[in-house]
């Protein structure tokens, strides 16, 4: 058995579990952390709690310390970066006269790589910006591609209901979501009444099909206007 935390790094994005490395962790607590690409700072929302090592199947990373000053200096440093960075980028985009919309940047803890998101309809050959930002930040770079629902996501705003959307506020992942859905809670086909900022189907169609399997039921859902 051994004990160990679940670890967040961003609002609403996927917990992840990491050995206490026998520190005195409670939840709450900002702590570095191990991770695949190196160093990064998250904020335990879980335990601690005992579990059978032998369910980690891949092994499991550990907690490196609590964060101090330093390491939340060096955060909000980051922060800075990255919106520096956003506005170069932008500027480098427009000079290659690229199609493709940048949504947002984000630094590696010891800022070793900076990660663009963007998104396009088209295949981007971006190897001259890439080379372009590599001799202006001197780090590595990496342009991730990424769809509009994570568009949303990473962006924000409010949905047709008046509040924060679901996908950047609590959702860790995305579920399916399907028009039958729709149908087998008698809402309004209406693709304008049905589909959320992003332009596909709300993610909200998805809670009340799962309560209409569970108790085989059928009633008209929340997106009903």
């Amino acid at each position: 058995m051994v004990n160990i935390v679940g670890v967040r790094f961003k609002k609403a994005c996927k917990r992840y579990d990491f050995f206490t490395n026998n520190l005195d962790l409670k939840v709450g607590d900002r702590v570095v952390v191990e991770t695949e690409r190196g160093m990064s700072l998250g904020r335990i929302v879980y335990g601690p709690v005992e579990r059978d090592e032998t369910l980690y199947k891949q092994g499991l990373k550990k907690v490196i310390r609590k964060a101090d000053e330093n390491d939340i200096e060096r955060l909000e440093f980051n922060r800075e970066k990255e919106g520096d960075a956003f506005k170069i980028c932008s500027d480098r985009i427009k000079k290659y006269n690229l199609q493709m919309k940048l949504i947002g940047v984000e630094y590696l803890f010891d800022t070793s790589k900076a990660i663009f998101s963007f998104t396009s309809e088209d295949r981007v050959d971006f190897r001259e910006l890439v080379k372009d930002l590599a001799n202006e930040f001197h780090t590595r770079i990496e342009m991730r591609q990424i769809g509009v629902r994570d568009e949303a996501k990473t962006i924000g705003g409010i949905g047709p209901c008046g509040r924060e959307l679901c996908c950047s506020s609590f959702l860790t992942e995305f579920e399916a979501v399907t028009v039958k859905m729709a149908k087998e809670q008698n809402i309004s086909l209406n693709p304008a009444k049905i589909s959320g900022v992003c332009g596909r189907l709300m993610c909200c169609l998805t809670y009340e099909a799962t309560g209409d399997s569970i108790c085989g039921t059928q009633h008209n859902g929340c997106c009903n206007h």
